[in-house]
This record gives structure tokens, C-alpha cells and sequence, in this order.
């Protein structure tokens, strides 16, 4: 579950913008502060299953925007990029201040 979680969470960081007003709320609520589906329910006067359908409904969403754009697929491969070359520069690093700095700003770009 807590890998889900955090899919979500990357998939809304990047594909937020793409999505309705309440669909946002809905899922921020769900996933970020970690409302249960009674609660955003209570807070939107709406019935638990309107919010679950909703969060699943965009729960595909973001999955099928993901298969088509690939924005957190690339991200992943750009953290794991850095990590070789900061593994592979280890020696170097501690040595090089700019090295360094270069390296964790490249990482600060995601």
C-alpha cells in the first residue's frame, strides 16, 4: 500500500495540473493529508462511494497520462543516473566542491 501511495503522490506531482479542480482537492485530501473517504465525504457533502469513485476514476487517469508521458518514468532514471554518478565520483566529490555542487543541482532540477 505505501508503495501505491507514494506512486500517486509522484503521479499527482507531476500531472496535477491536468486534472479538475475537485479532483485535485479529492486526491490531495486522500493522499497528501491523509484523509479517509468519510472524511472528504463529510467535507464535500457528497456519499464515501462518489469520493471513491472519483479517486479511482483519477487514479487511472494519471496512471494512463503516465503510460503516454512518461514524466515519472524519466524522473526515476534521472535519480538513479545521478546516484551511479555520485556513487562512481564518491573520491572525487569529497575532494571537488563544484564537482559536488554540480551533481546535487542536477538533482535539485526534478
Amino acid at each position: 500500500m505505501l508503495e501505491k501511495t507514494t506512486r500517486m503522490n509522484y503521479l499527482y506531482d507531476f500531472y496535477q495540473a491536468l486534472l479538475t479542480p475537485k479532483q485535485r482537492s479529492y486526491m490531495s485530501l486522500y493522499y497528501l493529508d491523509d484523509y479517509s473517504l468519510g472524511e472528504i465525504a463529510e467535507e464535500f457533502d457528497v456519499s464515501r462511494q462518489a469520493v471513491y469513485d472519483n479517486i479511482k476514476r483519477t487514479e487511472q487517469m494519471l496512471e494512463q497520462y503516465e503510460e503516454k508521458l512518461l514524466l515519472f518514468q524519466r524522473f526515476q532514471e534521472r535519480q538513479s543516473i545521478v546516484q551511479q554518478m555520485k556513487d562512481e565520483l564518491a573520491d572525487e566529490l569529497k575532494n571537488n566542491n563544484k564537482l559536488s555542487s554540480l551533481l546535487d543541482s542536477l538533482e535539485k532540477l526534478d
